[in-house]
């Protein structure tokens, strides 16, 4: 079969139809060049140019959307790459009325359409990048910290709700403005719904409408990867959502690659433990890993990475092998 291009590699893979070779990516965190916009944009160039991903992931520090309303946050070292957040701005349910309006290109988010513009300019139509985009119900998480949040949504719904449509708003006018420098797509991560921390029920107020209306904003991008965090997920609420790839925790807890393939109708995401396998892991288990999730998924409609972020201090040799793996496929 010719080779294809990463596009077309993509875009076969989402509709399950026949591929050169598997598709493959990893994404990581960048902690310290994720402050500025250039640095980022250079980090994510090398990490590109070195393993050959068939998309990168533009992973901005997840206080990007916030930075502006003055929660702050830093470096604290770990294997992950996060930021520590250190200061919150919300403390009493009056708070969220307190949180003025921002442009959706204002402050950190112009940084960030900066940085994109920069990978842009770098692979043009080359190599596909998506944006990563944090859920408005991630972002008052961000303000307020998870405990205090989930008392004003139980105790105060509506003081919380005017804050996260006006932080809806927002991000759709970013996604909007990011459209223009090239994005293949948005990585819409999706966090709070899980089982140990909402009810169905609440997330389904608090959470869906609102992912729902962010996805709308980027249907017409081609390559949205939604991304279910940590484990318990609500799987069969998020693979309802409209998307063209979905990716979680699948060997954390599941289901299994083979499992979400079934109940959902795009591109499966993953088959990597980002810390069993990439951190702690050796190359023949990594290996191994991959050829179990082409075997689980028939090597359809599967885009190989970790469910998610690859550790920061992960081994090259490790890394290496899962774009590898995937060559001897072929």
């Amino acid at each position: 079969m010719a080779t294809m291009t990463r596009r077309e590699r993509l875009l076969a893979t989402i509709s399950g139809e026949e591929v050169d070779r598997i598709a493959v990516a990893l994404w990581r965190h960048f902690p310290g060049d994720d402050q500025r916009p250039a640095d980022l944009a250079q980090s994510q160039l090398v990490w590109q140019r070195e393993y050959d991903w068939d998309f990168i992931k533009v992973s901005p520090s997840s206080s990007f959307h916030v930075l502006d309303w003055g929660v702050e946050d830093e470096w604290q070292g770990g294997n992950e790459g996060s930021r520590v957040y250190t200061k919150r701005v919300v403390f009493k349910p009056e708070d969220w009325a307190a949180i003025r309006p921002l442009g959706p290109v204002e402050g950190r988010h112009a940084g960030q359409l900066q940085c994109l513009k920069l990978i842009g300019e770098a692979v043009g139509q080359e190599v596909p990048f998506i944006q990563t985009i944090f859920s408005p119900l991630s972002q008052a998480r961000y303000l307020a910290g998870q405990e205090r949040l989930l008392v004003h949504l139980r105790q105060t719904p509506a003081l919380v709700k005017p804050a996260l449509e006006m932080f809806t708003e927002r991000t759709i006018g970013f996604i909007q403005a990011a459209k223009a420098t090239g994005i293949a797509g948005i990585y819409y991560a999706v966090q709070m719904a899980n089982y140990g921390e909402m009810s169905e029920t609440e997330y389904r107020e608090f959470g869906e409408p609102y992912d729902r209306r962010i996805l709308a904003a980027a249907d017409d991008l081609w390559l949205n990867l939604v991304h279910l965090h940590g484990p318990d997920g609500m799987f069969n609420l998020v693979a309802g959502y409209p998307a063209p790839a979905l990716n979680w925790h699948d060997r954390e807890s599941g289901p299994s690659l083979a499992e979400g393939q079934r109940r959902f109708p795009g591109a499966v995401s993953g088959g990597l433990e980002h810390w069993e396998d990439l951190l702690f892991g050796d190359p023949d288990r990594v290996a191994a890993r991959v050829a179990d999730t082409i075997q689980q998924t028939g090597g359809r409609r599967l885009i190989v990475s970790s469910g998610c972020v690859a550790p920061v201090n992960a081994p090259f040799s490790n890394l290496r092998t899962v774009r590898r793996a995937v060559e001897r496929r072929a």
